[in-house]
């Protein structure tokens, strides 16, 4: 593990780095396989990814989301998470992402602990979050982190059923 702040993304160039971020995931989901790729243009295609983009602030906005980013100790930003509400007592993570130069470091579980700990401190009782079959590095940290395999928890096509893993911890 290397030092790595993990702090709420509230500022221009914080948001400038999230939604970099967020790009580049997209971007590495689109890479793992043909099915994330199918996945990824299914939920996110491009039209729909640059308007979610524009309005990530007020998707997860303060008291009922969050945005987190992770910066390495010489600023560089590191990786992002947010999470957002589903309903008044479950808190949903999406868009956890850590870049391939710092990837191996915890920064991924430091982002998990901190949306947690957010998501309990203001009032939710569970989280909930999905990844694809083929992310195991993801699956095994959500494992790790006391998350159970559950249903989906909304409306998902059917044909991307096979290809998703959901999760489910209560807070």
């Amino acid at each position: 593990m290397t030092n790595s702040q993990i702090r709420h993304a509230t500022t221009p160039d914080d948001m400038d780095a999230v939604r970099q971020l967020c790009w580049d995931f997209r971007s590495f989901l689109t890479n793992v396989s043909p099915v994330n790729a199918l996945i990824t243009e299914t939920f996110y295609p491009v039209p729909k990814y640059t308007a979610l983009m524009e309005t990530l602030e007020a998707e997860h906005a303060r008291p009922t989301g969050i945005i987190l980013l992770a910066r390495l100790e010489d600023g560089t930003p590191a990786g992002c998470a947010m999470t957002h509400a589903i309903t008044p007592q479950i808190s949903e993570v999406k868009r956890v992402y850590v870049s391939p130069e710092a990837r191996g470091r915890g920064i991924a579980r430091k982002l998990m602990i901190a949306s947690m700990e957010q998501a309990r401190a203001d009032g939710f009782t569970q989280m909930v979050l999905d990844t694809s079959h083929d992310l195991a590095p993801a699956q095994a940290l959500y494992d790790a982190l006391g998350f159970t395999r559950c249903g989906p928890y909304q409306d998902i096509p059917t044909s991307m059923l096979p290809h998703l893993v959901f999760f489910k911890t209560d807070l």
